[in-house]
């Protein structure tokens, strides 16, 4: 039975992850901030076990890792993020909570992959997924504005690239992932898909992924976004 671990798994997306790989059969790691109110995330069915996580609390990172030193995991699923502050444009930049996002965007999905790459190294399929979204692409970007959300997101992209770099000598593969524009609490109501369309193609993907496509950056329909 493969492992996955799921960050932000009480909601959106995270929610969803953690319900489709246990109706496959995975055992499902699933962490959030609050799991004594995550009542969706407790009634999943299969093998879920929850645990209490803020990743932008560098210690509690360090903390679930230790105490989960003797698993295997074979998916580690960096979903949970943040926005910041909206709209974010010429004007209204909001910089004192700039770092604040850039924490939670960028250094604590490291963090986690760092935390947890011997845990992943002793598994079958030694994967790593990042949630990440084509607003961090430069090339993609016509429409200006989004300043700190697009800003952690394409830095989480160059991060992710240099990690994929450092762990394909330990045989471990990583993928970067735009979900599509979901209707969640992020993506807001006027989404073009939901969140289970949106899942099932980024499994296909992550299914898909080794160490010859490890560092790219791939839409949740299976192509490739350009940086």
């Amino acid at each position: 039975m493969p492992t996955v671990l799921i960050t932000g798994a009480s909601r959106g997306l995270g929610l969803e992850y953690a319900r489709q790989y246990a109706d496959d059969g995975w055992r499902v790691i699933a962490t959030c901030r609050d799991p004594d109110n995550a009542t969706e995330l407790a009634s999943l069915e299969g093998e879920v076990e929850t645990h209490a996580l803020d990743i932008g609390d560098h210690g509690q990172i360090l903390s679930l890792a230790n105490s989960l030193h003797k698993e295997a995991i074979d998916l580690l699923l960096n979903n949970a993020a943040i926005f910041g502050p909206r709209p974010s444009k010429l004007g209204e930049i909001e910089y004192s909570t700039w770092e604040d996002v850039m924490r939670i965007n960028v250094m604590s999905p490291l963090m986690m992959c760092e935390s947890f790459s011997d845990h992943i190294a002793a598994s079958n399929l030694k994967k790593i997924a990042i949630m990440s979204s084509k607003m961090g692409s430069v090339d993609d970007n016509s429409s200006g504005g989004s300043y700190i959300y697009r800003s952690t997101k394409a830095a989480l992209n160059a991060v992710m690239k240099s990690l994929s770099v450092d762990l394909g000598p330990r045989g471990i593969s990583v993928v970067i992932l735009h979900p599509g524009w979901v209707r969640t609490d992020m993506g807001g109501p006027n989404g073009l898909i939901d969140a289970s369309e949106s899942v099932n193609g980024l499994r296909r993907v992550i299914e898909g992924l080794n160490l010859e496509n490890s560092g790219r950056f791939y839409n949740y329909d299976g192509s490739e976004i350009p940086w």
